[in-house]
């Protein structure tokens, strides 16, 4: 009876093997070395874990609950005595974190700020962000990216109808200094003049306007980007020395300045600039030290007492390195190139009410002509340019024509990029008493003969000139600046509280410079929208002027706002939407975020025939755009090697290669034959445990070996030929209206051949529902879907047939394997039988194996589906501007111009549309603005 119940198992300790069981799993010997080595291996590990802490717990928390006491946790003579000494080893030294108030204490304050600031840089209104938006950290930087609150409509209504704000401060600027003549000679090696304006543009050169252009390595050009910049040139002032303003990317700034010091060959200055701002090492060890002292008991332990240097705020760019150089200067030339980084700030205000919000917190300075007090240096520069009458008549003509902004009703009437100089007074003074809306006054300026002067005839040469240019002019307004709690107490004085502040002579006066942007140029829709001010200050002046816009009513946008008015006006975002630039690479690798779903709720993507879902691999596109063109032998109507393998028809380039992909059989082990176009420098593969794609390894290769078409003349063409017909001959007339040529042999052949492997930058939009996504796929539509959709209006586009996994089973067996592995380790030690060197290759051979993710080279991205692929698209999102689905990405230039060419005339400029985890087409309409 016992051993059948033993047998059976009854009962909750029941045995369960039986003696037959016994009889099989004992063994009739053993080795004593072995099974002694084995079990001391047991031995040695359960003593480890027994004295290793599994949990956070203390030592009074592990006793059982009757004999815990209260008093434990701080009197470890409650403790029994056996614990004690481990008590008195885990219990550390007092925490020295003072209450809320110290903690709050200004200097407290301004010491834990410092220290926190010294990896990211924050701007002068990172704590007004950090309250009110989601804070990312870029570039060095820590920055607002989106607002806390729901706002996405509310921000694009703000653009639109009245005013948007944003902070720009951490934008370089890189400032040259020298002869003109030299500076534009070594300039010219830069820039082409293909792309649009150079540095020798005359309106920009003046100083009157501000210009933009692409940068290249020197005598490079079409190759080597480095990227964007706007730049501007300060007025001439009868001086041999012209000084330069170049604003870049943050993630552009060390190629920039790397190639500016390879070009004018400066080398580094013995003298060493030190930031004023910041102490030295030893001071802020000792300021340190004195702010620790003040949360104690006893004011007077503090040794320094009075003698204390208080703690000074960071202004500017903190984190410098002292003993780096920020300034370099050229031997032969004498040119110098200094890097103004933070020492600038710059504000940006978006939408047509611009005007009004600048008019009424700005205020003109008014003119003093005497000191305050003969000790301080409060306002002594502008004293002394008071006394000059030509310099007070061109202080009142800026303000007159700034005071003349108010009757203009957008800022996308003025002239693109125009430059006013100004000074004004402290804003801080003119704060209305609760927020309120700016608005403007048009009947105020209806008939006035001046504002219409100023529409046309713009802003005259000598008024773009601004005492921001000098340095010391701007240390000066900075360090004489009144501070908030000296200004609080000149309000609390006054007889009728709340009214104006009146300081007279003491008031600041702070140099500005106000540059337009144009906004939306290209295209004919929505001209100008976009359209604003840029605002330049002092450092140290940054919360003095941002309070007084937010109470004129703005809304303030961060990175993604920036991102979407970029968008909207259908123009590159740096350094996103750069592939050729050595930040736009990086930009393109991105992590995969459908591996924080589980793994039964992620997209196969490898039925889905996606084959690069987080990144676009634009070097294999247009490699593999050249080699069709190259295989075919002509470019109209070539002949397949594979004819009988066609799946598109109507195509010139058939697809041979994407059928046999998805017949082929996992067990077969001929997959390698049917990959299609291969080369060693398009390998691909996927990181198993984060799920990215190693930049380090593959960013040459997948990004190498192309350019971005970006010459205006051949844009123009192209565009032209991508123009959408409605009617009988209207292309013909689009095209000699714009002085092209029409789209023949003779004339896009000699482009191809120029640019075998170049991008195009294209808008797309959507022709039904649907709403584009990232690093969605644009393709070539066939006639089939030509004529379906000409039959049928609604028909909203074609399904891609589904493909087979042929990783399916590499990865199953990769699972069972790890599966085995984990039990032949849980069952023998480590020490007595090591892993097979057979399934250590095994393992090693799967490793980047992952479900629903191409593991392999990838095959031609091209004809890997039915339909053929023409480009990706980097942005994408339903439009509120338009009321339907845009996109934005880059095409191929071979392959764009064979579309076109092929393409009807009524049906120029289809495409289709399919986003990595659908099946489904969608038809859109590509278009190309210049």
């Amino acid at each position: 009876k016992g051993q059948n119940r033993g047998e059976r198992g009854r009962g909750r300790g029941g045995w369960q093997g039986g003696r037959q069981s016994i009889s099989e799993e004992m063994p009739k010997y053993i080795t004593v070395s072995t099974f002694a080595q084995a079990r001391a291996a047991e031995i040695s590990a359960m003593l480890k874990a027994v004295a290793q802490k599994s949990s956070n717990s203390l030592v009074f928390q592990t006793l059982p609950r009757h004999m815990r006491r209260r008093a434990m946790s701080h009197n470890i003579k409650r403790l029994p005595r056996r614990l004690q000494e481990i008590a008195k080893k885990e219990k550390k030294e007092q925490s020295k974190t003072k209450c809320r108030k110290a903690r709050r204490r200004h200097i407290n304050l301004v010491a834990e700020f410092n220290r926190r600031q010294r990896k990211n840089i924050w701007l002068e209104t990172h704590i007004w962000h950090a309250k009110r938006f989601h804070m990312v950290k870029k570039w060095g930087y820590s920055l607002g990216d989106s607002p806390t609150e729901k706002s996405y409509r509310a921000c694009y209504r703000a653009m639109t109808k009245h005013c948007l704000l944003q902070d720009l401060s951490y934008y370089c600027c890189l400032e040259l200094t020298g002869q003109e003549s030299e500076l534009l000679k070594q300039l010219a090696r830069i820039c082409s003049i293909d792309t649009g304006l150079t540095f020798e543009e005359a309106c920009c050169l003046s100083g009157r306007f501000e210009g933009s252009l692409n940068l290249y390595r020197a005598d490079c050009y079409p190759e080597g980007m480095l990227g964007p910049v706007t730049f501007i040139w300060k007025p001439r002032d009868g001086s041999e020395k012209r000084q330069l303003w170049i604003w870049m990317h943050p993630a552009l700034k060390q190629d920039i300045l790397r190639e500016l010091k390879a070009i004018f060959q400066c080398s580094e200055p013995e003298e060493i600039y030190i930031p004023e701002p910041v102490t030295t090492s030893i001071q802020e060890e000792k300021q340190i030290d004195v702010v620790l002292s003040l949360g104690k008991k006893r004011r007077k332990e503090d040794k320094e007492g009075e003698k204390a240097v208080p703690v000074k705020k960071i202004i500017g760019d903190g984190t410098r390195d002292p003993f780096q150089s920020y300034s370099w200067i050229s031997q032969t030339t004498g040119i110098v190139i200094s890097d103004k980084t933070m020492e600038i700030l710059r504000y940006r205000l978006i939408g047509p009410l611009s005007h009004s919000v600048l008019t009424e917190t700005l205020k003109a300075a008014s003119l003093q002509t005497e000191m305050v007090d003969s000790e301080t240096e409060l306002n002594n520069w502008w004293v002394e340019n008071c006394k000059d009458s030509e310099k007070v008549s061109l202080h009142q003509r800026q303000s007159a024509i700034f005071e003349l902004l108010e009757g203009i009703s957008s800022p996308s009437e003025m002239l693109p990029g125009t430059i006013l100089g100004l000074t004004v007074g402290d804003p801080r003074v003119n704060l209305p008493k609760k927020k309120t809306k700016a608005m403007p006054d048009f009947e105020k300026y209806q008939d006035n003969d001046k504002v219409r002067q100023l529409y046309l005839e713009g802003v005259p040469v000598d008024c773009a000139h601004s005492f921001i240019w000098d340095q010391d002019i701007c240390k000066n307004v900075t360090e004489n600046k009144i501070s908030e709690q000296d200004l609080n107490h000149m309000r609390a004085q006054l007889l009728i509280p709340g009214s104006h502040l009146d300081l007279g002579p003491c008031e600041s006066k702070i140099p500005i410079l106000l540059v337009q942007q144009p906004g939306k140029m290209a295209g004919e829709d929505r001209p100008g929208w976009g359209s604003g001010w840029d605002i330049y200050l002092p450092k140290g002046w940054g919360m003095a002027f941002w309070i007084p816009f937010i109470y004129r009513g703005v809304r303030v946008g961060g990175l993604q706002e920036a991102l979407k008015h970029s968008e909207y006006q259908r123009i590159p975002h740096t350094p996103n939407d750069f592939p050729d630039c050595q930040a736009g690479k990086k930009y393109s690798y991105l992590l995969d975020l459908s591996f924080r779903r589980p793994p039964a709720k992620r997209a196969n993507y490898v039925k889905l025939g996606t084959l690069s879902p987080f990144i676009c691999p634009w070097g294999q596109l247009t490699k593999n755009w050249e080699g069709r063109m190259k295989a075919s032998g002509e470019f109209v109507h070539p002949s397949s090697p594979h004819p009988e393998c066609c799946t598109t028809e109507g195509h010139s380039f058939c697809e041979p290669k994407a059928e046999v992909v998805k017949e082929a059989s996992p067990e077969t082990g001929e997959v390698e034959e049917t990959m299609g176009i291969t080369s060693s420098e398009s390998v691909l593969k996927t990181d198993g445990v984060k799920g990215t794609q190693d930049f380090d390894e593959r960013g040459e290769t997948m990004t190498s070996d192309f350019i971005v078409l970006r010459s205006e003349k051949l844009l123009m063409q192209i565009a032209a030929w991508c123009y959408p017909t409605a009617g009988k001959d209207r292309r013909v007339r689009l095209i000699s209206r714009l002085g092209q040529k029409e789209m023949t042999k003779d004339v896009f052949l000699p482009i191809l051949m120029s640019y075998p492997r170049a991008l195009v930058w294209v808008n797309l939009s959507l022709l039904r529902k649907g709403n584009p996504e990232l690093h969605a796929m644009i393709c070539i539509p066939t006639e089939d879907d030509l004529l379906h959709l000409g039959k049928d209006k609604l028909f909203c586009g074609p399904q891609e047939p589904r493909h087979q996994d042929i990783f399916k089973h590499k990865v199953q067996k990769l699972k069972e394997e790890k599966k085995k592995k984990k039990k032949k380790d849980n069952m023998k030690a480590l020490e007595s039988d090591p892993l097979n060197v057979p399934d250590r290759e095994t393992t090693e051979e799967h490793e980047d194996l992952i479900l629903g993710l191409w593991s392999d080279s990838l095959p031609d991205v091209t004809s890997h589906c039915s339909r053929t692929l023409l480009g990706y698209v980097t942005r994408g999102d339903f439009s509120l501007a338009v009321g339907c689905g845009e996109a934005l990405g880059f095409v191929s230039l071979t392959g764009l111009l064979y579309m076109l060419h092929n393409q009807p005339a009524d049906k120029k400029g289809l495409v289709l549309l399919r986003t990595p985890a659908s099946l489904q087409y969608r038809f859109a309409r590509l278009t190309i603005e210049v």
